[in-house]
């Protein structure tokens, strides 16, 4: 068998944050353009998502800043941290892009990072990647997501065609984080709130299915994303090809454990 190519990775695309908007309390909407903008080239998924890296402090890195000269001449605590995010919204003629950030105080990289970023400043993604986006073969559609998915329950909505039967049920905090979600398609949207002590499966599993072929998205927190995994195909009978199913993140686990115990996964079949 021949040896597979190596992957090459493209230089990381810099952009110019332009502005920030506090959207909920947890929230924070990152808005970018300037000079590196065309090197960015959005796709057609509504799951569109970047690799948004996070520059070690007091490492110099060379430019262009190529993820993939890095790890080969770099030691590994001297890497990019990455953090993977929806591209929220993309205008070609405003030459901007935006992307939502939840934080919780000092925890992790991403969200203080997002609190504490002013414009001007720099923001270094890879990609977009993607596999979802609503297709019309399916009757009505199925979102299910935390904060963490929103971002990309949001463009699924707008992209949604008038009249579309939609069920969305979307995990968060309590009220004060929900946001105001436009779409021409017949949405029931039901927000849950983890502090009034609302479990996100129970609400799915006690939906009366509308009649007729359902696509479902579904991501955010590995737990629940695996019970309703086996829920939607094992007793459901979801179409494999029509779900669209993920953790984002584990409870407890940093985003680097996260990703190595889904690796782990994979590899043990």
């Amino acid at each position: 068998m021949a040896d597979k190519p190596e992957r090459r990775v493209r230089p990381a695309t810099r952009l110019e944050v332009l502005r920030t908007q506090q959207l909920t309390p947890h929230m924070i909407r990152i808005v970018a353009g300037g000079e590196g903008f065309t090197a960015f080239e959005p796709n057609e998924f509504t799951d569109a998502y970047v690799k948004v890296l996070f520059p070690v402090p007091g490492v110099s890195y060379p430019e262009p800043f190529d993820l993939g000269v890095i790890r080969a001449e770099y030691p590994s605590e001297q890497w990019p941290v990455m953090r993977s995010y929806t591209v929220r919204h993309y205008d070609a003629d405003a030459r901007e892009l935006a992307i939502d950030f939840v934080h919780h105080g000092d925890e992790g990289v991403a969200g203080p990072w997002a609190r504490q970023v002013k414009p001007g400043d720099t923001l270094l993604l890879n990609g977009p990647g993607g596999a979802y986006a609503p297709g019309a073969e399916a009757d009505w559609h199925l979102l299910v997501g935390d904060e963490s998915a929103l971002p990309a329950i949001a463009l699924t909505l707008e992209a949604m065609p008038a009249g579309v039967p939609v069920r969305a049920f979307i995990e968060v905090e309590d009220a004060s984080e929900e946001q105001p979600l436009a779409t021409k398609a017949d949405a029931q949207i039901r927000w849950i709130h983890r502090a009034a002590g609302a479990d996100l499966v129970s609400e799915v599993r006690a939906l009366e299915f509308p009649e007729g072929l359902v696509q479902a998205f579904v991501h955010g927190e590995a737990g629940f994303v695996r019970e309703l995994r086996r829920y939607l195909l094992g007793e459901r009978g979801v179409r494999k090809d029509l779900l669209s199913i993920s953790g984002y993140w584990r409870r407890g686990a940093t985003d680097e454990q996260w990703r190595a115990e889904k690796a782990a996964e994979r590899a043990a079949g």
